[in-house]
């Protein structure tokens, strides 16, 4: 599929289907993500990709609670991927301090959408998940307490076929020419 059908296909999966994802294909969206530009080439990203399903649901329930109910999709997924934040390189560190700037969180969103985006071109869906229990999933997949999880990402094959209709915001209200 041509780009732009690509973005209008890509979209939050929150129904999945049992139907288990191929090693092969999740290897392929690892590459693409292996192959996503970063401040400095830092890339400070370490993907941890579970699959085991006790292991996987853990990590699922760690995303929602008796009151934050939203994520209560996530054990439909086959697989969780999970984003652990690496330490940039000293360019990348020292460009950030003096332009006052969180690149590395700049370059996990980049990663994150080349793996949302390969997902979508190999016909399966995915959500990227930003409230979770940060130490329970830490503890779960043996993250060291010095690291940070900053994304997880629920991937599988959708339940449905139809992609919903993007609700976006006007063109007006998003981009302008030559000035604010």
């Amino acid at each position: 599929m041509d780009f732009k059908d690509l973005v209008l296909h890509r979209e939050s999966t929150r129904k999945y289907s049992d139907k288990p994802v191929e090693r092969e294909k999740i290897e392929q969206i690892m590459e693409s993500c292996r192959m996503a530009p970063s401040a400095c080439n830092s890339q400070p990203w370490r993907f941890v990709i579970v699959t085991e399903k006790e292991k996987k649901d853990q990590l699922a329930r760690a995303s929602y609670g008796p009151l934050m109910s939203f994520n209560k999709f996530a054990p439909q997924a086959p697989v969780i991927a999970a984003i652990v934040g690496e330490k940039p390189n000293w360019l990348s560190r020292v460009g950030g301090n003096v332009k006052d700037k969180d690149f590395y969180l700049m370059d996990i969103g980049i990663v994150a959408e080349h793996f949302c985006l390969q997902a979508a071109e190999l016909g399966l869906g995915s959500c990227m998940i930003g409230w979770f229990d940060e130490p329970k999933a830490r503890k779960i997949i043996e993250v060291p307490d010095n690291k940070r999880i900053l994304l997880l990402i629920t991937l599988g094959y959708p339940a449905k076929e139809k992609i919903r209709k993007k609700i976006r915001k006007s063109a007006e209200q998003v981009w302008s020419w030559e000035k604010y």
